[in-house]
């Protein structure tokens, strides 16, 4: 089969690999969508021979790139249960994670915050989901309702599901007014879910098409940054309360400042765009405000089924989220066009 691979530099590569087949406790899925994500560009940009943004460590053989894989199980091995997800034939997510299985974080589904064995990351460290085939332990499955496509379950497998997992540790509902800063998939996404929660949405970006998107999503406000004071604009919009909560999928530091600035006294505020730094005023921005700080990276595999079961129960339009679908073969102009970060959400269709 044929898989994406990225060597380093930048550089984007279409490899052979042989067919997976299972080991014991894993099952072999055949890969129906597999979504494209801002954090792989901090992938496909180290250096050769470099760690990733995760810290997980380069393997020497190449690696299939793709961590949000949705299939089908075409296979599974001996010692995997014959009911639940893992049935041959089933539709389901993977949770990309793989730690030592018995921790506190492994057993209660955060398998990411593993600190026993070294972490493997499918589509870092591990063989992903850009290829037609992706072999994986059975533990890492978790159900696709029905109801929804492939393509919708990869996005839940990473950047939805990310969204989902950053506004429910905020606790979002209906008495809120939420500022996203960032609307690419990730933002977008919690536009979609802030709005089906209830919540009075404010979203921003410095990119006119992704604003007229967020639109689309339920945005409530749009903001360009790079037009107005965001801070002053949200300050107007909230009759002078400021935001209760706000949200950075940005990565900027001059988003995350300006989210943290404009959440209100009592609010609070959540880090979850990847990477860089930012500097706070601790008196001013956040003690004096009685602010509360957050962040949040991923889900659990329970956090993971019940954005799933979110989105089946409220007909959201995940789908609606990806502007741009490729073949495996198309892997070197499909992150071409990635990297520009202009337009809505790419995936794989093996």
């Amino acid at each position: 089969m044929r898989g994406i691979v990225f060597p380093g530099d930048g550089v984007v590569e279409i490899m052979e690999f042989p067919d997976p087949t299972p080991g014991d406790d894993e099952v072999v899925l055949e890969v129906k969508a597999s979504g494209m994500c801002g954090s792989d560009l901090h992938h496909l940009r180290r250096k050769k021979g470099g760690v990733s943004l995760t810290g997980a460590l380069t393997n020497a053989v190449p690696v299939i790139e793709g961590h949000e894989p949705c299939g089908v199980v075409v296979a599974a091995g001996r010692s995997v249960p014959k009911i639940g997800p893992a049935t041959v034939g089933t539709r389901v997510m993977v949770h990309h994670y793989f730690g030592c299985t018995t921790c506190n974080h492994c057993r209660s589904g955060w398998t990411q915050l593993c600190q026993e064995v070294p972490l493997k990351i499918y589509g870092n460290n591990a063989h992903g989901a850009h290829a037609r085939y992706m072999k994986v332990p059975a533990s890492t499955l978790v159900p696709l309702p029905d109801e929804l496509s492939f393509e919708a379950g990869a996005a839940i497998s990473c950047g939805t599901g990310t969204a989902y997992g950053a506004l429910r540790r905020l606790a979002v509902s209906g008495r809120d007014t939420v500022a996203i800063f960032g609307q690419g998939p990730v933002g977008l996404s919690a536009t979609l879910l802030a709005k089906a929660m209830g919540a009075t949405v404010i979203t921003l970006d410095v990119n006119e098409e992704r604003l007229e998107r967020a639109k689309l999503f339920g945005a409530d406000h749009l903001i360009d940054p790079t037009q107005v004071d965001a801070v002053a604009a949200i300050r107007d919009l909230t009759r002078g309360q400021l935001s209760d909560k706000t949200l950075d999928a940005s990565g900027s530091a001059s988003g995350r400042i300006s989210a943290i600035r404009s959440t209100k006294i009592w609010g609070a505020m959540c880090f979850v765009g990847e990477g860089g730094d930012v500097t706070i005023n601790v008196s001013a921005d956040i003690m004096r405000k009685q602010l509360t700080l957050l962040s949040s990276w991923t889900f659990s595999t329970v956090v993971q089924a019940e954005c799933a079961k979110f989105v089946a129960k409220r007909a959201l339009d995940i789908d609606g989220l990806f502007t741009d679908r490729w073949r495996i073969e198309d892997g070197v102009q499909a992150y071409a066009e990635f990297q520009k970060q202009a337009g809505g959400k790419g995936v794989f269709l093996p």
